[in-house]
């Protein structure tokens, strides 16, 4: 199989359901074997970001919400939406201020990811934010937030545990944890 060619053969398609944040689509396919089959996709509105704040001492801060779709409390770093067709890192700034009140005078992009390429197309950013300040949060009203900051090994420790599991939250804490173990942030 080559790189660049696209084994499966679109049939037909339809929309299933539409809101302002998704789309899903059911494709009728040929798959790559050339069996007939259906196919869904889940289409973001807006990409998904991640923000890992790291203070001097080496804090990271916290967001813990119940999250509807999982019936459960989650822990995870601030993260939110951002439009596409806005600069990414605006839309960071804005997240992380809105969440936890925390403006940051330093921005690094961590990585860019696809949060599960087999169902969706949902593309996400990791930003590190330095040289924070702390304003007032203003949470969204689906937002019913608890803020804490940790020490970063602290945070490192609950991926180990699996008491984060969000996929942005796992994957900034794992890189960041890599760039200090590298000696590349301090």
């Amino acid at each position: 199989m080559k790189e660049h060619i696209n084994p499966w053969t679109i049939l037909g398609q339809k929309e299933v359901y539409d809101n302002k944040w998704i789309k899903l689509t059911e494709y009728d396919v040929l798959n790559p074997s050339g069996g007939k089959g259906i196919y869904g996709k889940v289409h973001f509105k807006n990409y998904a970001i991640g923000i890992i704040p790291l203070d001097e001492h080496l804090n990271t801060y916290l967001v813990g919400q119940y999250r509807f779709v999982l019936d459960q409390y989650s822990w995870e770093i601030p993260e939110g939406g951002g439009p596409i067709g806005i600069d990414i890192l605006e839309s960071a700034q804005r997240e992380l201020k809105e969440e936890t009140g925390l403006v940051a005078g330093e921005w690094t992009k961590l990585m860019d990811l696809h949060l599960s390429n087999s169902v969706s197309d949902e593309y996400g950013s990791i930003y590190l934010a330095r040289d924070l300040r702390q304003e007032d949060a203003s949470p969204e009203e689906t937002e019913d937030l608890m803020v804490k900051k940790v020490p970063f090994e602290e945070a490192y420790q609950m991926v180990e545990q699996g008491i984060i599991t969000d996929a942005l939250a796992v994957t900034a804490i794992m890189k960041v944890k890599i760039l200090l173990l590298e000696g590349k942030l301090k």
